[in-house]
């Protein structure tokens, strides 16, 4: 791979690379179109919550009802995790990277 140096002088327009962005339809972006993207993106990281929530559970091979028991959270919020409607946070957030990378060991704490 060949390394290029560059360099940039941001009080000569020309030294800046073209085309890294639209100027003008940066400019012309609205706070309503920032606020629809901020909702998009939050919405995909709840998704993407969720199936890591998912996945977690799938692969220790349990329903949304034993999984829920396992490791004594509501069945609803399960539920809301991997549909996308919550995600889970802080000691869950934990809980489940624990399940993912130990599972033997974090059940084995839990019973």
């Amino acid at each position: 791979m060949k390394a290029v140096r560059v360099t940039i002088d941001p009080a000569v327009p020309d030294s800046l690379k073209v085309g890294r962005i639209d100027a003008a339809r940066v400019d012309d972006t609205t706070e309503d179109e920032i606020a629809a993207q901020r909702a998009a993106d939050k919405a995909l990281a709840l998704q993407d919550a969720g199936k890591f929530a998912r996945r977690v559970r799938k692969r220790l091979g349990l329903s949304q009802a034993e999984f829920s028991e396992r490791i004594d959270v509501p069945l609803e919020t399960i539920r809301n995790w991997e549909q996308g409607k919550r995600c889970p946070t802080g000691a869950a957030k934990a809980l489940l990277t624990v399940l993912d990378r130990a599972p033997e060991a974090a059940l084995a704490a839990l019973s």
